[in-house]
């Protein structure tokens, strides 16, 4: 099992950045491929990006792509999300998830363990 506890977000002008960071504890965050999801109010949760268990390879949701970047430090368990260019439809509550799949998944259902999650508002 693993514990996920999110940080970094905050309120920001549109065009500006965040880091969100992901700290990992419990079993091995290596072993795990990771993700990041997001919830607007009304909505359902969607996938953002997701990184393998050695960061070789990403995937990221068409909405973000080129403004957001995922990546990872296995050395001190943490997962991060830089994002720029941000813009007020970016708005959301923002997750980090762990998956036990050894392959890059974008469903929530391939997700086994979620943080709290960190709320980002994006002002236009």
């Amino acid at each position: 099992q693993v514990q996920l506890v999110e940080s970094g977000g905050g309120l920001v002008q549109a065009g500006g950045s965040l880091r969100l960071s992901c700290a990992a504890s419990g079993r091995t965050f290596s072993s795990y491929t990771m993700g990041w999801f997001r919830q607007a109010p009304g909505k359902e949760r969607e996938f953002v990006a997701a990184i393998s268990w050695s960061g070789a390879r990403t995937h990221y949701a068409d909405s973000v792509e080129g403004r957001f970047t995922i990546s990872r430090d296995n050395a001190k368990n943490t997962l991060y999300l830089q994002m720029n260019s941000l813009k007020p439809e970016d708005t959301a509550v923002y997750y980090c998830a762990a998956s036990t799949r050894d392959v890059v998944v974008t469903t929530p259902e391939r997700y086994d363990y979620w943080g709290q999650g960190t709320q980002v508002t994006v002002s236009s």
